[in-house]
C-alpha cells in the first residue's frame, strides 16, 4: 500500500489523506500540536473539517518521525510558514518528492513554494499541486480537476499516477513558476472581489475586477517566464473564477468583511493578505503595472481606504484592452 505523508493538518491536508485513502493509499498526517493531534484521533474528526470522518488507513500524529521515512510528502502547511517547517524538519525528512499544496507568495522572501524547497532540500523533486477545488468537495468525493507541476517530466508523471484518484482528476504541467503563481495571485484578486462586492458595486464590478486581475495574473507571472496557457488553465483562470465568486472561499470572505467594515475573524488564514504585501513590493520594484493588487495591499494595510482605492482605480487613463 502506497504511503504518504501530509505535513500540515488544515482542511486541506485533511481532505487530501481523506480523498487518497479512499482509494487504497495509507496517509498519515502531521499536526504542529500535540494537543490537535489528540483532538483529531479523539474525534476522528478534523474540526477544520466538519462532517468527514477518517477512514481506517488515515492516521494522525504530532510526530515528525512518523511521516519522515515517507517517499512522499504533501506540504499543506500555510504559506508563510512552509519556509520555517522545512529549515526545522527539512534535514530529517528522506522523500525524494515534496509535492506544495500551499498557495502564497513568502512575505519574507518573495519566494514562492518550489524555491523554497529547492533551497530547503536540494535533493528533493518538487512538485506543486494547485488549481480550483476546496477542502469539503475533496473530501465529500465530489469532483475536481487540479494542476500537478513539476519540472521533472518523469518525477510528474510518477506523481500523477501516485495522487490521482477517482474524483480527484490531475493534470501535468512542466510550469512549476506559473501554476505557484496562478494559485498565488487569484487570493489576491479574490479579496479584491469581496471588496467589490461587500461594497455593493454589483456583479458587473466583479465581472470586470476578474477579467482585468486576470491580466494582471498574466503580467507578473510571465515576467517570470511563465507559460501563458499556464495562467490560463486550472492553476489559474480556474481558480481565480472560484475563488472570486464562492462565499467559501476565505479570502473572498475577508474581501468581503473589509468591503462591509465587519468583523472577520483573526485565526482564519487569508494567504492573499500576505501574498498582496509581497507581489506590490515586487512589482514596483520590477516596473510591472499592477494597480488591483496595488490597491488591495494598501487597503490591507490600511494607508488607502477603499473608496480612495475604487476613485483611483476607476479614474485610470481610457485604453485599449
Amino acid at each position: 500500500m502506497t504511503r504518504i505523508g501530509i505535513a500540515g493538518a488544515g482542511a486541506f491536508g485533511t481532505a487530501l489523506g481523506v480523498v487518497l485513502a479512499q482509494s487504497g493509499r495509507k496517509a498519515t498526517i502531521w499536526a504542529h500540536e500535540a494537543a490537535f493531534a489528540e483532538e483529531i484521533r479523539s474525534r476522528n474528526e478534523n474540526p477544520r473539517l466538519p462532517g468527514v470522518q477518517l477512514p481506517e488507513n488515515v492516521s494522525v500524529s504530532a510526530r515528525i518521525a512518523d511521516i519522515a521515512e515517507c517517499d512522499l510528502i504533501l506540504l499543506t502547511t500555510p504559506m508563510q510558514v512552509l519556509s520555517s517547517v522545512l529549515d526545522t524538519y527539512g534535514p530529517v525528512l528522506k522523500a525524494r518528492h515534496m509535492v506544495a499544496c500551499c498557495k502564497g507568495v513568502d512575505l519574507a522572501t518573495g519566494r514562492g513554494p518550489s524555491a523554497i524547497i529547492a533551497e530547503t532540500c536540494p535533493e528533493v523533486v518538487p512538485a506543486v499541486l494547485t488549481g480550483p477545488s476546496f477542502a469539503a468537495d475533496i473530501a465529500r468525493g465530489l469532483p475536481t480537476a487540479l494542476t500537478l507541476a513539476c519540472a521533472d517530466p518523469e518525477a510528474g508523471l510518477a506523481l500523477q499516477e501516485r495522487l490521482s484518484t477517482p474524483t480527484l482528476r490531475l493534470y501535468r504541467s512542466t510550469d512549476t513558476v506559473g501554476a505557484e503563481l496562478g494559485g498565488a495571485l487569484k487570493n489576491v484578486m479574490a479579496i479584491a472581489a469581496g471588496i467589490v462586492i461587500g461594497t455593493g458595486l454589483g456583479e458587473s464590478a466583479r465581472a470586470a475586477l476578474i477579467t482585468r486581475g486576470f491580466a494582471e495574473m498574466q503580467r507578473f507571472a510571465q515576467s517570470y517566464g511563465a507559460e501563458p496557457e499556464t495562467l490560463a488553465g486550472l492553476s489559474g483562470f480556474g481558480d481565480l473564477v472560484l475563488t472570486c465568486t464562492s462565499q467559501q472561499s476565505r479570502n473572498f470572505g475577508y474581501g468581503v468583511a473589509l468591503g462591509q467594515n465587519a468583523w472577520f475573524d483573526p485565526d482564519v488564514t487569508v494567504e492573499g493578505a500576505a501574498t498582496a504585501r509581497a507581489v506590490a513590493a515586487i512589482a514596483k520594484a520590477r516596473g510591472i503595472d499592477m494597480p488591483v493588487t496595488q490597491s488591495v495591499a494598501q487597503v490591507i494595510d490600511g494607508r488607502r481606504s477603499i473608496e480612495e482605492a475604487v476613485k483611483i482605480l476607476l479614474s485610470r487613463p481610457l485604453k485599449e484592452e
